[in-house]
């Protein structure tokens, strides 16, 4: 009985000191700590996106959701082979929010035109109820034209 009374006590002993030891994960990075820190008066650039706008905005949905609601576009670029296609906002002004559809182009500049339907690129972005009070029209804007949904 005793045998079993000092491994327990040895397994107990080693469990706790492996504890506080670094092979433990949970305490690799250690806790916490504050530095203070000056802040400069200095201009942060805006980041730069490099992508175009796709040629044609075809389709704009506005789908409600509980808490705001999601805005899809379907664009048509010229060509296949666009990608990352998103609805950047870039303004808000008197009721309206307009995005601006942008891709970027592909890489090959001799890719496939095909069909209408296999250059079809589909870009949504979702807003808050509080992003939309006051909203009363969203427009996504292309090269060629832009769209506009307004609320009823």
């Amino acid at each position: 009985m005793t045998p079993r009374i000092l491994m327990t006590l040895l397994v107990v002993v080693l469990g706790l000191t492996g504890c506080a030891s670094r092979l433990n994960p949970m305490n690799w990075f250690g806790r916490d700590r504050e530095e203070r820190v000056q802040v400069s008066d200095t201009v942060i650039a805006a980041p730069v996106d490099d992508r175009q706008l796709v040629s044609e905005v075809i389709s704009l949905s506005v789908d409600p959701l509980p808490g705001g609601a999601i805005i899809r576009a379907m664009g048509l670029p010229p060509r296949q082979g666009y990608w990352e296609a998103d609805l950047v906002e870039v303004g808000r002004d008197g009721g309206e929010i307009v995005f601006e559809f942008r891709v970027y182009r592909p890489a090959d500049p001799n890719t496939r035109t095909g069909t209408q339907r296999s250059r079809e690129i589909l870009a949504g972005t979702s807003l808050s109820t509080q992003d939309l009070a006051g909203i009363r029209q969203i427009v996504v804007v292309a090269q060629q034209n832009r769209r506009s949904v307004s609320r009823r």
